[in-house]
């Protein structure tokens, strides 16, 4: 399986969302998806309970205790990393990966947290030989903000792939509590959202 790590030692900044809402974009779209929890809080296994058999098929794995293989099937794994990981297991997530993607704030205490954890990845062997590749997706951003554009400048100081931009939605906690993600919508405002996601999923495929 083809697998993306959602990662960043900073805690709440929307790991479990970009997770569990790109799970739903690859089973919408009919590929065999798996999520894999690695966060002792479960929200992402917590979620796939919530999910209404109506929705798209998404298979979860409790890898709190141990991190477990990548699945031998065609598909892909999402991997939800949790906050505070120590340098070992970060080691042994990005083995696991085939790319990595690390969401961040408009906040200070986020970007200064981000980046040390970026400089941290850059002294890792699969990422400082250039066989993964590490992208930044901005969450939680409202636009024409004097914290989006210190974010926008903050980006260019990363030297990394931009993802684009996640607006704060008031729609995601209220499907993450129907264990729903915005692919699983068909309705003007989803759609509208669903396109957001679209550099992020054209990074992903670009690398498959």
């Amino acid at each position: 399986m083809f697998s993306v790590l959602v990662t960043n030692p900073k805690g709440g900044c929307g790991k479990t969302t970009i997770a569990t809402n790109l799970a739903s974009a690859f089973a919408g779209a009919g590929e065999r998806c798996v999520i894999a929890d690695v966060d002792r809080q479960l929200s992402s296994l917590g979620w796939l309970k919530r999910r209404p058999d109506t929705a798209a098929r998404v298979e979860g794995l409790n890898w709190t205790k141990d991190l477990g293989k990548v699945p031998n099937k065609k598909g892909v794994l999402v991997i939800d990393a949790p906050a505070a990981v120590k340098d070992k297991k970060t080691a042994a997530l990005i083995k696991r990966a085939d790319i990595v993607v690390v969401p961040v704030l408009p906040s200070v205490f986020d970007q200064e947290t981000t980046l040390a954890f970026l400089k941290q990845l850059d002294a890792l062997k699969p990422i400082r030989n250039n066989k993964k590749s590490v992208a930044v997706l901005r969450n939680r951003v409202r636009r024409h903000t004097r914290a989006a554009a210190r974010l926008d400048f903050f980006m260019i100081g990363t030297g990394r792939q931009d993802l684009g931009i996640l607006p704060d939605r008031a729609l995601y906690p209220d499907l993450a509590m129907q264990g729903l993600g915005v692919f699983d919508l068909e309705t003007k405002q989803a759609q509208a959202m669903q396109q957001d996601w679209q550099p992020l999923l054209r990074f992903i495929e670009a690398a498959r």
